[in-house]
């Protein structure tokens, strides 16, 4: 299992391929990729996202842990930055590798929920239209609560 919280971008290609590798064992590698979004509120010019260093990552590896711990994983990953980023960029990456694809895809969806809804991270938008905090949104907890 391994946690990333970085401001740097990452070479999804190349953290595909690493994570993909030596998984004889498993049957099934699922990937995904969170990309900065345009605004609903204004033309998005920058996502600034913030977060407490060691009280973050701990909480994206006891998350990891418990997926882990619900379905058959061989392995885990997680990406999340942080920092001032435009549309476009890549903004997280979950990959979760499994015997099974059932395994797979459950528990990165699981993962993804959660990042979404619970993680924490706050987000500020700074639009053409001026700057707010991205809130909670419904469909988000929805989401979370089938797990």
């Amino acid at each position: 299992m391994r946690v990333s919280v970085q401001e740097a971008p990452f070479d999804l290609g190349a953290e595909t391929a690493q994570f993909a590798a030596g998984q004889q064992t498993m049957g099934a590698v699922v990937t995904f990729t969170g990309v900065v979004r345009d605004s609903d509120a204004g033309t998005l010019e920058v996502m600034e996202i913030e977060h407490y260093p060691g009280m973050t990552e701990r909480a994206l590896t006891e998350i990891a842990g418990e997926a882990q711990r619900r379905w058959s994983l061989g392995d885990v990953l997680v990406i999340h930055r942080h920092g001032s980023l435009t549309p476009g960029e890549m903004i997280m990456m979950v990959a979760t590798a499994a015997r099974h694809r059932k395994d797979a895809f459950e528990a990165a969806e699981f993962l993804m929920d959660y990042l979404k809804s619970r993680a924490p991270f706050w987000k500020r938008e700074v639009t053409d239209q001026g700057t707010d905090w991205v809130a909670a949104r419904d469909e988000d907890e929805d989401a979370l609560s089938r797990w």
